[in-house]
């Protein structure tokens, strides 16, 4: 697959986990584009860390506002009726399990849920920010990632990199399947038709273990 093609095959199959009413709090990167795909008559409520809750869509080009952007820096809009509040009571929100699903990446995920997707020893970056509570306080966190970087896997039997938050993962989608956490292990659910199980065995770094009822990813 192009990549393009990738990252559309895994926001579109994440966006069928999201269910009406559902609040929704978005990762930077691939995630975002998820709401672009939620089916007709489902309506969710997007939420940014950085206070914001009824997230709209980015803007067109020319009108962007710099009072509105997401948590990433993006440019977002408002949707009617949409609040926006200081960080403390963002954080209020998802402490409190007010949010249903956080839709998060990964640098890497193992078999017992735990999740890396914040630092590279060595490499620069501006800190962890909200996704350690988002993991924690959100009622279901799935991730939407490539499955592997370069070739090497990215779901693995145990992390390597410095945790975001241990056992808090739900879901994993990549462009070769869904992947559930369980307490036996990572569970291949569904599989995308272009790759066969032998070929998603061979790129991921944890044992595979294959749904009795697997079936086609689902679009």
């Amino acid at each position: 697959m192009e990549k393009e093609q990738i990252r559309e095959t895994i926001a579109r199959r994440v966006a069928l986990e999201l269910n009406d009413g559902d609040v929704v709090n978005l990762g930077i990167g691939l995630p975002t584009l998820v709401p672009r795909y939620v089916r007709p008559g489902i309506r969710v409520t997007l939420h940014s860390e950085n206070g914001l809750l009824g997230m709209g869509a980015a803007p067109a080009g020319g009108d962007e506002d710099p009072e509105w952007t997401d948590a990433g820096g993006g440019f977002v809009t408002a949707m009617p009726g949409a609040s926006t509040f200081d960080s403390a009571t963002s954080f209020a929100i998802i402490r409190g399990g007010h949010v249903d699903v956080t839709i998060l990446g990964a640098l890497q995920v193992d078999e017992r849920g735990d999740l890396a997707n914040w630092i590279i020893p060595g490499k620069k970056t501006p800190g962890m920010g909200g996704a350690m509570d988002l993991l924690v306080g959100a009622r279901r966190v799935i991730l939407a990632m490539e499955h592997t970087t370069k070739g090497s896997p990215k779901i693995l039997k145990k992390c390597t990199l410095p945790l975001t938050a241990a056992g808090q993962v739900n879901l994993i989608v990549t462009e070769m399947g869904v992947m559930e956490i369980t307490p036996a292990g990572v569970l291949l659910r569904e599989l995308h038709p272009a790759y066969t199980v032998e070929e998603a065995r061979a790129a991921t770094g944890a044992d595979l273990i294959i749904s009795t009822e697997l079936q086609p990813m689902k679009q």
